[in-house]
């Protein structure tokens, strides 16, 4: 009944798999259920599709004509995923479809665009697209070779709400703030990823962390600093985003017990003098606000890990106040292996306490019992898109439940 593909909206193989069902990739290319050419027909039957979801292991299949068809041949297509396709014949089909842009004063009508983890594409392939999506509002570009030539690229027309550029070791920390401070596609995002791996590199310095924190929107709800030259005179510069982010990552930040306290209860001018001079730019931002009255955090997941001050022995100390009702609507605060470690150890404490360790793939988490929060409370919001836990790493494109290979790169990774 090919009449029926006209009605079809989305098509989503982001669970396709052969594993489990003791075939290899190259015993699996040789059923012919999904292949190039039936994915192209399928695309054919479907010329309404809004959404089509895919990933890597559908890469070997997602040829130049499948890619010309997504780009050029389905007028109404708005969002498409290509979650960590990163084989030789996927990136080389990629780059000989987009190649087709240079020519061409066509723009394209996506407006969501996930390609986390397509670590094989070249830059040129970022250079060349992004400038053709006036309407983008999602981008997942982590762990990509995009430049900053190329985020700044973007068209101006565009208005990103999520933004993921963790991992991008080709991005610099100055040319990343001035996209983020100068841009006017930047001025209403919701989500944004700007995490690293400081064993490979390092994005933000001091001064990017001093000279964006203050511009940064109060849209925001989820902010990933993970990885940031983050240092105890920053505090100041962080506490106002705590009154309007949901989620906020730390990890491998010089931040100290004191300080992540201070953004569940006001200190004392005494009790948070800095151990260091503070740079000056910092202080005269401080010196210039005056006195206002205590904001609670609307804070409802941390990240602290690889944070050296924060282990179980700190967690349980009372100085600390982040497992304290007090804190509340905290409840998940993700922790490095040696910390969770420990915790899961400390049964009849985390009993006591309200706290129970949560683990999936490479990620523990801290999780506070719901009755000990007020109630049950859901993880679900508009800006997740249909995800429900929090600290998630990978952004949607479409709106849906979270599982199969999305959910790995979202909450296990």
């Amino acid at each position: 009944y090919p009449g029926l593909g006209t009605i079809v909206k989305r098509l989503d193989l982001s669970h396709f798999t052969s594993i489990g069902l003791g075939r290899s990739r190259q015993g699996n290319s040789e059923v012919q259920n999904l292949t190039s050419k039936t994915l192209l027909k399928c695309l054919d039957l479907t010329p309404a599709l809004q959404e089509v979801l895919l990933q890597e292991n559908l890469d070997d299949d997602i040829d130049e004509y499948v890619l010309c068809k997504l780009f050029y041949g389905l007028p109404k297509l708005r969002a498409v995923d290509f979650c960590a396709s990163s084989s030789k014949p996927f990136a080389e089909s990629f780059t000989s479809a987009v190649t087709g842009l240079l020519d061409s004063p066509v723009n394209l009508s996506i407006r969501r665009l996930g390609l986390h983890e397509c670590f094989t594409l070249p830059n040129s392939v970022f250079e060349t697209l992004l400038p053709r999506l006036p309407h983008l509002t999602h981008l997942d570009v982590a762990h990509t070779r995009i430049t900053d030539r190329a985020l700044a690229s973007i068209p101006g027309t565009a208005a990103l709400s999520h933004l993921n550029l963790g991992r991008c070791t080709q991005i610099s920390g100055r040319g990343v703030v001035d996209f983020l401070v100068n841009h006017p596609a930047a001025k209403q995002l919701v989500f944004l990823n700007l995490s690293c791996d400081i064993a490979r590199y390092r994005l933000l310095w001091e001064p990017d962390v001093e000279r964006l924190l203050p511009v940064l929107p109060t849209t925001l709800k989820s902010l990933n600093l993970n990885g940031a030259k983050i240092r105890h005179w920053h505090t100041p510069l962080l506490l106002p985003l705590t009154k309007h982010l949901e989620e906020l990552s730390l990890a491998s930040t010089d931040l100290s017990v004191q300080d992540i306290n201070s953004f569940f209860r006001p200190t004392s001018p005494a009790s948070s003098s800095p151990p260091t001079p503070e740079p000056a730019a910092v202080v005269t931002q401080q010196e210039d606000k005056p006195a206002q009255t205590w904001t609670p955090p609307t804070l409802h997941y941390l990240d602290l890990s690889s944070i050296p001050a924060i282990t179980q022995s700190s967690l349980f100390n009372t100085s600390c106040s982040l497992l304290s009702p007090s804190t509340a609507p905290l409840e998940v605060i993700e922790l490095g292996d040696k910390a969770i470690s420990s915790l899961r150890e400390c049964r009849n404490t985390n009993k006591r306490l309200g706290w129970v360790v949560k683990e999936l793939g490479r990620r523990g988490w801290y999780v506070r019992y719901s009755n000990a929060a007020g109630g049950n409370v859901s993880g679900r919001r508009g800006w997740k898109m249909g995800a429900m836990w929090w600290g998630m790493r990978k952004c949607p494109v479409a709106w849906g439940e979270v599982g199969g290979l999305y959910g790995h790169y979202m909450f296990k990774k």
